[in-house]
């Protein structure tokens, strides 16, 4: 290696980053000087403190300071060792002010107690040049760690106790001792105050991510039920629409089928683009969510697009809750659709029963034959679980005789009974798959009166 090039190499990166250096504390004196209130505030942020609590401490710092360096030229003391004394007690604050430097908690250790044993070299009466290691103390303990801010003010105490056994200190020692050791306990109290502060923020930050999630899922949810929802039913509008142009060749109805998948798809975009939005910060002018009242409309779009459905409401609807009607309509639209989806054809009855103590919403349908019972493990499935969660409900939905059925339950407080209701359901079930059986047997005048005796019951 030749040491002839290496040192000028040395020398001029040493050069450049001495001009780096001074480029940018000219910057930031040009800065401090045209707004010093917020550059000032800018710097103390690192900290990890409110500016005015800095600003406060430097106020004393400085003024402590001043006091000794008064009281010294009073008592005829040359002022050049005072003022240097000034200048090293007072060299972090503008360090931090000016230069936006960090200083070490070390670093002010070494100004302050090398600046006291200035002060404390000319001894006077009562003298204040001590509080100046009180007020470092406590500034050190603010920014340090335990294990680091303890032995700097045991020094200063030592060092307090030197000149205290000198005669350099007219005030006993353990006044002092008590001061310092004061110090350092304020500045260990903020030190914590900080550490619980970021830690707080912290947990903010995790819950406010949280938070985010569960709107993200509660959206998919939202666009997952409108999208299943309004495919299942334009999907049957198109089918019956072809099935018109290739069976009967009857436009009028196939223009109607599409006319109605038209008008969903477009009430679907609608549904979509009001979901989506709820991600956008600006408010905006939203349609109600759907709720109870509602599920008569969805039943009659599926109707429409051609799926057989029974659907009975049974209870007072005054009392449930705009949630509880959200949750109850976006159960029977997946529901539906899943039936619509997974199982084209086959009939459906949607029962909601609204009692005292739960509401209850039951979906069943057969399966067509050839279709194999999959267990429900979707996304709709799993939707619709979360939204029975919330409310303190459960969900199942499986295989039951010989079809699908969707049972949700919430609970509820009201006035309502479902004994006879539910007495009153499986009496018109018994009396329908009587009805049924009795059907493909030779006595129709049988069947027919079981039958009128389940619509009696149905309507009465």
């Amino acid at each position: 290696m030749n040491v002839t090039d290496a040192t000028p190499r040395v020398a001029g990166r040493a050069l450049r980053d001495i001009q780096d250096w001074a480029w940018a504390s000219g910057r930031r004196i040009r800065a401090f000087a045209r707004h010093p209130v917020a550059e000032f505030q800018r710097n103390a942020e690192q900290f990890g403190y409110p500016a005015n609590m800095v600003a406060l401490i430097d106020i004393v710092l400085l003024a402590v300071a001043v006091l000794a360096v008064i009281q010294r030229c009073v008592h005829g003391y040359s002022i050049l060792l005072p003022l240097l004394a000034l200048t090293l007690a007072y060299s972090s604050g503008p360090l931090c002010a000016f230069f936006g430097i960090m200083p070490k908690p070390l670093l002010i250790a070494a100004l302050t107690m090398s600046a006291e044993a200035l002060f404390l070299s000319q001894p006077v009466p009562t003298d204040a040049s001590p509080f100046v290691l009180i007020a470092a103390a406590g500034e050190i303990a603010a920014l340090a760690p335990m294990i680091a801010s303890i032995p700097v003010a045991l020094a200063m105490i030592a060092e307090l106790m030197f000149f205290s056994s000198i005669g350099h200190l007219d005030i006993g020692m353990p006044i002092w001792f008590f001061a310092v050791a004061c110090g350092w306990m304020t500045g260990q109290m903020l030190n914590f105050q900080r550490r619980y502060l970021y830690q707080e923020r912290e947990y903010q930050e995790v819950r406010a991510v949280a938070a985010a999630d569960e709107e993200r899922r509660r959206i998919a949810r939202e666009v997952h039920d409108v999208i299943a929802h309004s495919l299942s039913i334009t999907l049957l509008h198109v089918t019956a629409a072809r099935h018109a142009l290739q069976t009967d060749r009857d436009v009028d109805d196939a223009v109607e089928a599409l006319t109605d998948a038209e008008r969903l798809g477009r009430q679907a975009m609608a549904d979509i683009r009001r979901t989506v939005g709820l991600l956008d910060q600006r408010p905006t002018s939203q349609s109600p969510e759907p709720g109870l009242e509602d599920i008569a409309d969805l039943v009659a779009d599926f109707v429409r697009a051609g799926m057989a459905v029974e659907f009975g409401l049974e209870g007072d609807p005054s009392n449930i809750s705009a949630s509880v009607g959200l949750a109850l309509y976006r159960i029977s639209q997946e529901s539906l659709a899943n039936i619509a989806k997974h199982a084209p054809g086959a009939p459906a009855d949607l029962r909601i029963m609204l009692c005292s103590k739960d509401i209850t919403v039951d979906v069943r349908n057969s399966l067509p034959a050839g279709a194999a019972a999959r267990p429900g493990r979707g996304m709709g499935i799993s939707g619709m679980r979360q939204r029975i969660s919330l409310l303190g409900g459960t969900l199942s939905a499986g295989p039951h005789d010989d079809g699908w059925r969707v049972q949700a339950r919430i609970p509820m407080s009201g006035q309502l009974t479902c004994m006879a209701v539910g007495a009153e359901d499986s009496l018109r079930g018994a009396l329908q798959s009587m009805a049924r059986k009795l059907h493909d047997r030779p006595n129709p005048m049988v069947a027919k009166d079981i039958q009128e005796d389940a619509r009696d019951i149905a309507a009465g």
